[in-house]
């Protein structure tokens, strides 16, 4: 099988998925705006051919481009996990008309209202939202919603360009930080905890899933940069808590007519029980969740994934042995990493829960902690108990620092 797959190694999760190709046997051409020599090595070694294109903002350059190629070396699918280029590879199986997701089944996937519209028609609990493309339809949406609410990019992707807005005084500081965005998402702020529902399909099935909390909440690891925020992939996931979520994302699922890949969703679980929804999209968590996915269970959904869309089944053995979780680190100052203090007495303490540790070494420069999730590092840890692994994570929280100047 020829497997075209759209950006091979950015993001940088997404060179184990290529390599998962061709461990199950395809031949995979990549293409993307950079040289091969540029790709990680993982990626460039998973490719048997590249296609380098001028850019990704001339679609149909591409398409003719990957016609020419079609011509020569026949593709059977078109794949993309980066959420900007997933329109493109559905107008790439339309043109090559192979098998996948098309045009008007991406967008609901990569437009917030059109999702929350096709949600509320099959009767799933949403926020209550309305598109804005003005200034006076932020303010007379937020009218109609009413404070708090969320303002966010229609086709954006994790928490970039998105804002808690309490009051109209709010809005008006936030309008003016959205002139780049063409369209937003106004919407009701919903409290609770933020939860994911995460998946692996094949023909509309669910094979395998995953259900994460962040601690504290996105907006907030977005917005203050002492916190160490932390994902927790959860063990027990017919805990009677997680019940209305995994409901509501199985109908989610349906109602958008998913079919084979990896979906990202995010819900949120209000105290009353009450399971709110998010937002999907069609691609696996970022920030290295699908490792914290693949630390609870011992599995590799990175060739999961692979399977599923190469061979249309998904074999591993699921045996749910642990809570898993990430604890990003943000170092104090700004310039190189000075030292890293804390890390070897928690070695020592928590060495068998340890996973991965993968912190900036001294003398590397600070990351932007704005820019990117993973901001200076991340540990990884697991425990089978769920309030053992929370104390663990505790501790790896506030004893280790990282110092820059």
């Amino acid at each position: 099988m020829n497997v075209l797959m759209i950006a091979p190694g950015y993001p940088a999760e997404m060179q184990y998925f290529t390599q998962a190709l061709t461990a199950v046997g395809a031949r995979v051409i990549g293409l993307g705006d950079q040289p091969v020599g540029a790709l990680p090595e993982i990626a460039r070694s998973s490719l048997a051919d590249y296609v380098q294109v001028k850019s990704f903002v001339d679609e149909q350059a591409i398409i003719a481009q990957v016609r020419e190629l079609a011509d020569r070396s026949p593709i059977d699918r078109v794949e993309c996990l980066w959420e900007p280029m997933m329109i493109l590879a559905a107008g790439l199986r339309e043109a090559l008309g192979l098998p996948g997701m098309t045009v008007s089944e991406t967008i609901p996937f990569r437009d917030k209202e059109v999702m929350k519209q096709v949600l509320d028609d099959a009767g799933i609990r949403t926020p209550r939202h309305a598109r804005a493309v003005t200034v006076t339809e932020c303010r007379e949406a937020a009218e109609r919603i009413g404070f708090p609410l969320i303002v966010k990019p229609i086709a954006g992707a994790g928490s970039a360009d998105t804002y808690r807005v309490d009051s109209a005084e709010d809005l008006e500081a936030v309008l003016p930080t959205l002139r780049h965005v063409p369209q937003v998402s106004v919407e009701e702020f919903v409290e609770g905890d933020d939860m994911t529902f995460d998946t692996i399909c094949v023909d509309g099935q669910i094979q395998h899933f995953n259900i994460c909390r962040y601690e504290p909440r996105a907006l907030v690891s977005k917005q203050v940069e002492w916190i160490s925020p932390v994902t927790y992939a959860l063990k027990d996931v017919d805990a009677p808590e997680l019940r209305a979520g995994l409901e509501m994302g199985e109908q989610v699922i349906r109602a958008l007519g998913f079919k084979t890949g990896y979906t990202h969703m995010e819900w949120y679980r209000k105290a009353d029980g009450e399971a709110v929804f998010g937002e999907i999209a069609a691609r696996p968590p970022g920030v290295r969740t699908v490792d914290l996915i693949n630390f609870a269970s011992d599995i590799d959904t990175y060739t999961g994934w692979a399977e599923a869309v190469c061979d249309g089944r998904f074999s591993q053995v699921v045996e749910r042995m642990y809570n898993s979780c990430w604890v990003i680190k943000r170092a104090q100052g700004s310039g190189r990493i000075q030292r890293i203090e804390g890390l070897a007495p928690l070695l020592q303490e928590y060495g068998s829960s340890v996973c991965l540790v993968d912190l900036l070494p001294t003398g590397a420069p600070r990351r932007n902690w704005q820019a990117t999730l993973i901001s200076d590092g991340m540990v990884f840890l697991r425990h089978p108990d769920l309030e053992t692994l929370e104390e663990i994570a505790e501790a790896f929280v506030t004893r280790l620092q990282l110092y820059a100047a």
